[in-house]
C-alpha cells in the first residue's frame, strides 16, 4: 500500500518517486533529557506547520499510524541519507516547507485536506504553546544546572592541609608519569656507600621547585639538601597507583566490549624472576580492534600452576570472565614454548571456546619453527633473533651489504635482491628460511670480517658476539637445519600469509588449509626421495662455505660410550633432523587449525566483500553453531542472515562492498541485524586477525622499544606499563583519591622513617620505648630497678633537711610526665608508662 503525503497542496506517494515519507512523530520516551520538552510538542508542532483542521483533533498515536509527511517539505539539511535504502530526519526537523496558496488558483477543485485560516486567536494561541514549550525547555536546562550544582555542594570541604597534601602529591604523580613516558628510570645510583648522587626524581623534584611549584616548596623547602625527597617505598606506591589507575581505564573498555582474546608475549625478566607480558586483543565501544598490555606474570611453577595463576589475574584482580575469552595466542620462544603450549591445551580443556590460534604479529613460519622442541632447532630460532639485533648497531648494516656484493659479485642481479631483502627485520618475515640460506656465505664472510675488526670500527663486545654467530653458523648441523626447514615450510608460507593478510585472504586461507596438509602428507609419504634433495642442498651450501660435512661431536661421543656401530651422516640427519621436522610441522598445523577453528574462521564470510566474491552463495548457518549461545536471537540467525545477504545482492551499483570486519561494523544498518552483528564482534576479536592500525601502535612492538631503550638492570614492570600506554587517558586527580583511601596512614607532614632531631638547648623528647636523651647530650637512663645516675658518677642528693625514705622493698613509681628534679638543674625524664624503681638507701 502506498504512501500519500499528508501536506496540503501536495500530491506526491511513494510510489511515483524515490522520496522518503516520515511519521508523525510519537514517542518522547526515546530522545535525551534535554531534547525530551520539546519533543513531547514536536508532533503538535507538526500539525500547525500543515495547517489541516482535520488533523487536529487526532491524537498522537493517529497521526503515527495513518500519516506521513514527504521529504520535500524538510529543509534538506534536517535530512540525512544514512545508506542507499534509509533516510532519517535528525532529532530537531521541524517541516516548514508547504504550499498553503496553490489551490486559491482554482477555488472550484475539491480539496480533501483543506487548509485551515488561521485566525487571530489562533494565531495567539500557537505564540503562546510555543513560548510555554521555550519556558519549559529553559525550566528543565535549569533543573539540570542546580543539580550540579547540589552534586559539587554536597562533596566533602577539604582543609587547608588537606588540600596543600593533595596538590602536593599531584605534583609527585605528574613526575612519575612523565618519567614513565619518557622512560626515565626512577632508580637512584650511589658512587659508593658513603657518597650519595640524586636519582632522577629528586632531580625533577628540585627542577619543579626551582619553577615555581609551590606545593613542593612548602613540603621541602626547610629540607637538607642531601637528604631524600620521597623515601623508595612511597616512590613504589606511587608507581603502583599510576599502573593501577592507567590498566583500569583499558579494563573498562574491555568489560564494556565483553569478548576479548588473551594474548602472551615472549618472556621478560625482572630481578633475576621471569615475567610473561600479558595482553588482551578486542573491539571497543567504536568498533576498532584493539590490541593493549596490561600486565606482567611471574613464570615460575609448572603448566597447571600457571593457569591457575592467569585465571586469578583475569578474574579476581582484572574482573574479566574466562567464560568471555574467544581466543588465545602465545609467542613463546625457547625452552618456554613446549610450557605454553600445555597452558593453551590446559585452558581450552576449561574454556573451550577460548581457541589456540596463531598471534597476529608473528610470521606463521616463525611461530611453526619456535614451536619445535628440538635442541638444533631452537638453535637457528636463536641464532636468527641474535642475527636481528646485532644488525640494528651502527655499521652492521653497511658491512653485511658489502659481503653480499662481494660474494655476489658474479650475480648483481642476485646480490641486489637480498640487499633488498635483507632490510628492515628480515628475520621475521614469513620468508626468512630461504632469504637466511641463500645468506649463510655472505652472514659468515660479514661475521668474520667484523671479528677480525682491522679498522677498528667495532666495540670488542660486537665483535665479540660476531665471533659467536660465526661458530654456530659454521656448523653443518646448523646448515642442515637451515635447508630442511626452508623446504618443509615453502608448503606453509602462503598459506602463511593469507592468514595475515585482509579478511577476504583469511577467508580463502580457511579454505585452502585441506590442500596444505595434503603437500605435507605427501613430503612424510616419500620422506626418502625429499630427504636425499634436501641433504645434496645442504652439502652443496656447506662446500661453498668450506664447512666439512661431519656428523656432530656430541653424538658421536655417545655412540663410542655405547660400543655402537658408525652412522653415516645422510642417515643421522634424516633420522634426527628431517623426519622429526616433518612430523613437527604437521603435529603443530592440526593442533593450530583444529576443526572448531576452522569453522570460526570460516564465518569470516559474513563481511560483505567475502560474501560478493562467493557470489553471495555463502553457508555461515553451518559454522554458527560454534558461537549460538554469544547471539541475542540465535533462533532468527538463519532468517536474519538471510535478509543480510539479500540487503547487499540487490545493493546499489554505486554502493561498495564493506572488505573488512571493522568497515562492516561501522555501518549504521548493521544494528538492525542483531545476530550478525555480535557475530561480528565476537569473530574480530579472534587474535589471528590482524589490526587496522600500523605496526608501530602494536602494544608488543612499543613494549620491545621499551625494553631496547632501558638498561635491563633497570627494568621496572609499573614504568613498562606507564610507557606502552602513554595513549591512555590519566586522571591526576584520581590517582590521588586512590592514594588518599590506600595511604591514609602516611603522615602529610612527615616522611616516611624520619628522625625527629632535637635542636641544641632544647629538651629531646622520646617516643614510647625510645631512650630519653638529656640537655647538651646527656643521657639519664632510668630502668627498671636501676638507680638514676647524674653525670660523672655524682648521685643526685636530696635538699638539705630532706630525706627520701622508703621502706625496703617499697618502689618509688614516677607516672609519664612527673618530673624528677636533681641538684644543679639536671632533668631525668622518664618515658610514659615506664616505672622509674629505686631503692631507699638509709643514711
Amino acid at each position: 500500500m502506498p504512501n500519500f503525503c499528508a501536506a496540503p497542496n501536495c500530491t506526491r506517494k511513494s510510489t511515483q518517486s524515490d522520496l522518503a515519507f516520515f511519521r508523525f512523530p510519537r514517542d518522547p520516551e526515546r530522545y535525551s533529557r534535554e531534547l525530551l520538552v520539546t519533543r513531547s510538542h514536536k508532533c503538535r508542532i507538526w500539525v500547525e506547520n500543515c495547517r489541516r483542521a482535520d488533523l487536529e483533533a487526532k491524537t498522537s498515536d493517529q497521526l503515527n499510524k495513518h500519516y506521513r509527511l514527504c521529504a520535500k517539505h524538510f529543509d534538506p539539511a534536517m535530512v540525512c541519507k544514512t545508506s542507499p535504502y534509509r533516510t532519517v530526519l535528525k532529532d530537531t526537523a521541524i517541516p516548514t516547507i508547504f504550499d498553503l496558496t496553490s489551490h486559491l488558483k482554482n477555488p472550484h477543485t475539491r480539496h480533501r485536506k483543506r487548509i485551515k485560516e488561521l485566525t487571530e486567536e489562533d494565531l495567539r494561541k500557537i505564540k503562546e504553546r510555543r513560548l510555554a514549550s521555550s519556558i519549559e525547555q529553559l525550566a528543565s536546562k535549569k533543573d539540570a544546572v542546580e543539580d550540579s550544582t547540589s552534586t559539587t555542594e554536597d562533596e566533602p570541604q577539604l582543609s587547608t592541609e588537606e588540600k596543600e597534601c593533595r596538590e602536593y602529591l599531584r605534583s609527585l604523580f605528574e613526575v612519575v608519569v612523565m618519567l614513565g613516558k619518557q622512560s626515565i628510570p626512577l632508580a637512584a645510583c650511589k658512587a659508593s656507600e658513603a657518597e650519595y648522587m640524586s636519582n632522577n626524581f629528586q632531580a625533577l623534584l628540585d627542577y619543579r621547585m626551582n619553577a615555581g611549584d609551590e606545593a613542593l616548596k612548602k613540603r621541602f623547602q626547610a629540607t637538607a639538601v642531601n637528604t631524600e625527597y620521597v623515601s623508595a617505598t612511597q616512590q613504589n606506591q606511587l608507581l603502583d597507583i599510576c599502573e593501577n589507575t592507567v590498566r583500569e581505564e583499558m579494563l573498562m573498555e574491555v568489560r564494556e566490549s565483553r569478548f576479548f582474546s588473551l594474548v602472551s608475549g615472549d618472556l621478560v625478566e625482572f630481578a633475576n624472576e621471569k615475567h610473561l607480558p600479558l595482553f588482551v586483543h578486542f573491539v571497543n565501544q567504536h568498533n576498532v580492534l584493539r590490541e593493549e598490555f596490561l600486565d606482567f606474570m611471574s613464570f615460575d611453577g609448572d603448566e597447571s600452576a600457571l593457569v591457575e595463576r592467569l585465571e586469578a589475574q583475569l578474574t579476581d584482580r582484572w574482573g574479566l570472565s574466562m567464560e568471555d575469552c574467544r581466543g588465545q595466542a602465545h609467542k613463546a620462544t625457547g625452552t618456554s614454548t613446549t610450557k605454553m603450549k600445555a597452558v593453551a591445551v590446559l585452558l581450552m580443556e576449561k574454556y573451550p571456546l577460548a581457541l589456540h590460534m596463531p598471534c597476529s604479529h608473528m610470521a606463521l613460519n616463525v611461530h611453526l619453527a619456535n614451536s619445535l622442541p628440538f635442541p638444533n632447532v631452537q638453535v637457528v630460532m636463536e641464532t636468527l633473533r641474535r642475527i636481528g639485533a646485532f644488525f640494528r648497531t651502527p655499521f652492521t648494516q653497511e658491512e653485511l651489504e658489502k659481503a653480499v656484493s662481494t660474494h655476489y659479485q658474479k650475480n648483481e642481479e642476485k646480490g641486489a635482491s637480498l640487499k633488498q631483502a635483507c632490510g628492515s627485520a628480515w628475520t621475521e618475515q614469513h620468508n626468512v628460511f630461504d632469504v637466511l640460506l641463500d645468506m649463510l656465505p655472505p652472514l659468515l664472510l660479514c661475521m668474520d670480517g667484523i671479528r677480525d675488526n682491522d679498522e677498528g670500527k667495532f666495540a670488542d663486545t660486537v665483535a665479540a658476539n660476531a665471533y659467536s654467530v660465526a661458530e654456530t653458523l659454521s656448523d653443518f648441523e646448523i646448515i642442515v637445519t637451515v635447508v630442511i626447514l626452508k623446504n618443509v615450510l615453502t608448503f606453509t608460507r602462503a598459506f602463511g600469509r593469507n592468514l595475515q593478510g585482509e579478511t577476504l585472504d583469511v577467508f580463502f586461507a580457511a579454505n585452502s588449509l585441506t590442500a596444505v596438509l595434503h603437500s605435507l602428507n605427501e613430503v612424510n609419504d616419500n620422506i626418502d626421495v625429499y630427504h636425499e634433495f634436501w641433504y645434496e642442498e645442504a652439502v652443496s651450501v656447506a662446500n661453498v662455505m668450506e664447512i666439512p660435512v661431519k656428523v656432530p661431536r656430541l653424538f658421536l661421543r655417545k655412540q663410542r660410550a655405547a660400543d655402537v656401530g658408525e652412522i653415516q651422516a645422510e642417515a643421522y640427519f634424516k633420522e634426527y633432523v628431517t623426519v622429526p621436522v616433518i612430523h613437527g610441522i604437521m603435529q603443530e598445523v592440526e593442533d593450530m587449525f583444529s576443526e572448531t577453528n576452522l569453522k570460526a574462521l570460516k564465518c569470516l564470510s559474513l563481511v560483505p566483500a567475502v560474501m560478493g566474491q562467493m557470489k553471495f552463495n555463502t553457508t555461515e548457518e553451518n559454522y554458527a553453531d560454534v558461537y549460538r549461545n554469544d547471539l541475542p536471537s540465535p533462533d532468527t540467525l538463519p532468517a536474519e542472515l538471510h535478509c543480510w545477504r539479500i540487503k547487499w545482492k540487490h545493493r546499489g551499483k554505486e554502493v561498495r562492498l564493506p572488505t573488512t570486519i571493522h568497515e562492516t561494523l561501522q555501518l549504521p544498518d548493521v544494528k538492525f541485524f542483531p545476530n550478525v552483528n555480535s557475530f561480528l564482534k565476537v569473530l574480530s576479536a579472534l587474535p589471528v586477525l590482524k589490526l587496522e592500525d600500523n605496526k608501530s601502535d602494536k602494544a608488543s612492538d612499543r613494549l620491545q622499544a621499551h625494553l631496547d631503550s632501558v638498561p635491563a638492570k633497570q627494568w621496572n614492570k609499573s614504568l613498562a606499563m606507564l610507557n606502552v600506554n602513554t595513549h591512555v587517558k590519566h586522571d591526576l586527580d584520581v590517582m590521588v583519591d586512590k592514594y588518599c583511601r590506600l595511604y591514609p596512614e602516611d603522615d602529610p607532614e612527615t616522611e616516611a622513617g624520619e628522625v625527629a632531631e632535637a635542636d641544641a638547648g632544647e629538651v629531646a623528647e622520646a617516643d614510647a620505648g625510645e631512650v630519653a636523651e638529656a640537655e647538651a647530650g646527656e643521657v639519664a637512663d632510668a630502668d627498671a630497678g636501676e638507680v638514676a645516675e647524674a653525670e660523672a658518677g655524682e648521685v643526685a642528693e636530696a635538699d638539705a633537711g630532706e630525706v627520701a625514705e622508703a621502706d625496703a622493698g617499697e618502689v618509688a613509681e614516677a607516672d609519664a610526665g612527673e618530673v624528677a628534679e636533681a641538684d644543679a638543674g639536671e632533668v631525668a625524664e622518664a618515658d610514659a608508662g615506664e616505672v622509674a624503681e629505686e631503692e631507699a638507701v638509709a643514711k
